[in-house]
């Protein structure tokens, strides 16, 4: 200890603090350190000591007082720094608790717990080269202790020097015995040792893995992972009749997994290259396939991975022996498996053409084509169900609802049959019925909660967000929905109500469930830290390394990703369009009302204010005192919770700087998802706004490396030129050397060269003018660039031609002027309206029906 010597009994006081506090006795830690500081009230790591133990009991700012105070009066005492880190790791603060490490240890040097804390933290904050050395010092203090010998490894092996890795546990496994391990530690031994093998793969050395693994063979107890291992490592060395020999018996344990099926294609040579098959590869899996169907019947991937490769006839052919068995079972999840087949032309033409032959063959003789086997009816049920599905992927609503209608008026009690016209609907854009339809099949089975979930997924996206809400409290615990929902990480719902509640121009309640799921991939993040010793003491070490990487790459995540997007385009709205304050907007209100309603109103106004304090009052006792009740109704128990002070988001929604809110996330997003298009898009929108024109203009490269025909890149690059083009001559050296900068990178951007905007609006529609999204960027292009020249605008999306327009785009605009027609608005009218009138009508139709909203009109 630094600092004054205490007294015998009130040392041995301290140490009763120190054992509280690790027993988690904290009221008698508490009176122990209590006791001390009567007669040293300045002994500076009793003061620590305690402010340790009240910030265990939910006391942070009395804790942060008194270990400042006594770090203040004993600074060069190890513990009081030590406890400082100790409250800052709590706080999630890892910066500060590592300097408050580093500062303990220049007074202690050696001390193991500290150094142990201080490797936890530099793992957790990737601080690898620091990791490294702290390692180095726990295994040079304590180095008959195993983790140490593996933590340094690991350290060696997160830091990029695999090699390193290998050496020291070479040297772990001199100093064991022979006749190690003993059965209590069999399996830390083997995956010790699979470990190793893996390090040295990545190493480069896999015939050192090879002979490592042949050497210890027997000591690996995970028998399925060493072959799987041994015959990818085969597979490196080339040693491929060693491989495929492996992988055939591995087949024999699991004739379903698909890579041991793609291990033998690659030990036949037989992988395709960038996804495609020659002609006399297809012929030699033809044959390959057809022996492993014989050798296993019942293996449904043996089936399925050949109508990958095969082609015409062959295909056709197979696809038809593979749905059969398949429709005559009820499958549900048949359509799913074929998915992935729908990105070929040519497959789904011929899919369509056997899914028709066999629904024809059902109806007139309740037989399958060429079949005399008369078939159950519920296997024209679910091949109704399949055709539905399949028009429905083809966006041909009507059939789709045609075969579905007809599946429930052959068995109107299947569940599933609902669903899919649910999906039908709102892929046609009737989200309204897409949701009714939903929850029909949720009335049908009330207590399956896949149902529920789905009918609160589409009554949100039909904006029916209070009545989501009822449904979804149906699933959650004592009824408690929003805390439920949050605690379950659920974030499905939370970026569908956001959604829900961004179409509705609820910036607030948006954002705070865009943020809600950036708070759980933060508490991910944070859950990691645990398992740093975890793992390192049950020898997981292979899981903890992917458990690493997976972590390193989180926020790449899609629904992070969504859910940051989401959060970008509400920041900027409000940076577009600042909200003004409740009290602004009834001041208003009063100032317009005679003199005598005035006093009326701001006492009506006064009442209902503190009315609603009282409720929220009332309401946060009750969610704090929340009972909870186990489910054999023995004990109840008091739960506390923190109490959510804004339920609305109005805090979120009159932030100070909305951009600078949204570059935090913006710049997870460019450092994460940097081959999104999306990111680029959002990153131009938030510097053009910002002013930052040279930050905008790589945002504008960036997009066009990634996809130089979409049309919202398109926007970008004129808009950004355009508003350059207009800025008045630099009056400064800094604005000069910009505005030789833009225009040394204006000249070397082959889309614009030294044509004029309009010339480059003119070559893009030329290019793109079969599509309608092209046609709508060009003329919103072209109205920016010349706004007194709004008919030609109009007239370039009204002349889109019929002939060249998607089967997508043919229905929108069938649609769109029927709706119109409905409407007492013509279909020109609905065009003007979207794109340069911004009618709310016409809006809703085309963001509904084809997507084709630009991005910056969304703003």
């Amino acid at each position: 200890m630094g600092g004054p010597a205490l007294p015998p009994k009130e040392n041995n006081l301290f140490k009763l603090i120190v054992k509280s506090y690790e027993t988690k006795q904290y009221k008698k830690g508490l009176k122990a350190s209590d006791q001390i500081l009567r007669k040293f009230p300045e002994h500076g790591e009793t003061l620590a000591m305690k402010g340790l133990i009240l910030n265990c009991m939910d006391r942070k700012a009395e804790a942060f007082e008194l270990v400042r105070k006594g770090l203040k009066n004993d600074l060069k005492s190890h513990v009081c720094w030590h406890v400082y880190g100790l409250l800052y790791r709590s706080d999630r603060d890892y910066r500060e608790a590592i300097k408050c490490y580093r500062c303990a240890l220049r007074i202690d040097p050696e001390n193991i717990q500290i150094l142990r804390d201080l490797s936890l933290l530099q793992a957790q904050m990737r601080e690898l080269v620091g990791f490294v050395e702290t390692r180095r010092q726990l295994l040079t203090l304590k180095p008959s202790h195993r983790n140490n010998w593996i933590g340094f490894a690991i350290a060696h092996h997160i830091n990029h020097e695999p090699a390193m890795a290998v050496n020291i546990l070479d040297a772990y496994e001199g100093t064991l015995e022979e006749d190690f391990p003993p059965e209590s530690e069999r399996y830390e031994h083997s995956e010790m040792l699979l470990y190793k093998a893996t390090v040295l793969e990545e190493a480069g050395q896999p015939e050192k893995a090879l002979e490592e693994l042949a050497k210890k063979e027997e000591k690996i107890v995970d028998k399925l992972g060493l072959r799987e291992h041994r015959a990818s490592l085969y597979l490196q060395t080339n040693h491929v009749a060693e491989a495929e020999e492996i992988y055939r018996k591995l087949l024999d344990v699991n004739p379903d997994n698909y890579l041991y099926y793609e291990g033998v294609q690659k030990c036949l040579g037989l992988a395709p290259n960038g996804g495609i098959y020659t002609s006399e590869q297809v012929q030699k899996l033809e044959q390959v396939y057809n022996d492993l169907c014989k050798k296993y019947p019942r293996s449904a991937a043996a089936k399925r991975i050949p109508l990958d490769f095969l082609e015409e006839d062959a295909f056709k052919a197979a696809f038809e022996q593979y749905v059969r068995p398949v429709l005559k079972k009820g499958v549900p999840s048949l359509f799913s498996d074929l998915r992935s087949l729908y990105s070929h032309p040519r497959k789904v033409e011929m899919m369509e053409e056997v899914f028709l032959k066999i629904v024809t063959s059902l109806e007139t003789s309740k037989t399958f084509p060429g079949s005399s086997d008369v078939e159950s009816p519920s296997t024209y049920l679910w091949t109704l169900y399949l055709l539905a599905q399949h028009f429905d992927q083809r966006r041909q609503y009507e059939k789709a609802l045609s075969y579905i209608d007809q599946a429930i008026a052959h068995t109107p009690t299947v569940i599933d049959l609902y669903l899919v016209k649910g999906r039908i609907k709102k892929h046609a854009g009737d989200p309204v019925a897409a949701a009714a339809l939903a929850d029909e099949a949720r009335t049908m089975d009330l207590a399956d909660r896949f149902l529920n979930s789905e009918c609160v997924k589409r009554m949100l996206q039909a904006d029916q967000v209070e009545l989501a809400e009822k449904t979804a409290v149906l699933f959650t615990k004592d009824g408690d929905q929003h805390n439920n929902l949050f605690d379950m990480q659920c974030m499905w719902y939370e970026l569908a109500s956001g959604d829900s509640h961004f179409r509705q121009g609820n910036m607030g309640k948006a954002l705070k469930k865009y943020l809600s799921v950036e708070k759980h991939y933060n508490d991910m993040v944070e859950d990691q830290f645990d398992f740093h010793t975890y793992c390192l003491r049950k020898m997981t070490l292979r899981a903890y390394i992917r458990m690493l990487r997976f972590q390193d790459h989180l926020h790449s995540h899609r629904f992070f990703f969504r859910a940051a997007t989401s959060a970008i385009r509400c920041y900027i709205k409000l940076h577009d369009s600042p909200p003004k304050a409740v009290a602004e907007e009834q001041e208003a209100v009063i100032a317009g009302l005679p003199a005598a309603e005035r006093k009326k109103m701001r006492q009506k106004l006064r009442k209902a204010e503190a009315k609603a304090k009282k409720e929220a009052e009332e309401k946060a006792k009750e969610e704090i005192a929340a009972v909870v009740t186990s489910k054999g109704g023995k004990k109840a128990t008091h739960v506390s919770r923190p109490v959510d002070t804004d339920p609305d988001g109005d805090k979120l929604l009159h932030v100070e700087d909305p951009l600078s809110e949204a570059l935090k996330y913006l710049r997870l997003l460019q450092e994460h998802s940097a081959d999104a298009l999306e990111t680029h898009l959002l990153a131009f929108e938030v510097y053009f706004r910002k002013g930052k024109k040279l930050l905008a203009l790589q945002a504008v490269k960036k997009q066009l490396v990634l996809d130089p025909s979409s049309p919202d890149v398109h926007r970008c690059l004129i808009r950004l030129f355009e508003s350059l083009d207009k800025q008045p001559k630099p009056d400064s050296h800094a604005d000069e050397i910009i505005h030789n900068v833009i225009a040394m990178e204006r000249a070397s951007l082959k889309e614009l060269g030294s044509k004029s905007l309009l010339d480059v609006n003119r070559d893009f529609l030329e290019a793109h003018g079969d599509s309608l999204k092209h046609r709508a960027a060009a003329a919103e292009i072209s109205l920016l660039l010349s706004p007194e020249a709004k008919s030609e605008a109009i007239k370039i999306v009204e002349d889109s031609s019929e002939d060249h327009a998607s089967s997508f785009e043919k229905q929108w605009r069938a649609t769109s002027k029927k709706w119109m027609a409905s409407q007492g608005l013509c279909s020109c009218t609905s065009v003007v309206g979207d794109f340069f009138q911004r009618c709310s009508c016409c809006i809703k139709v085309v963001s509904t029906l084809c997507g084709i909203v630009p991005l910056f009109n969304i703003f």
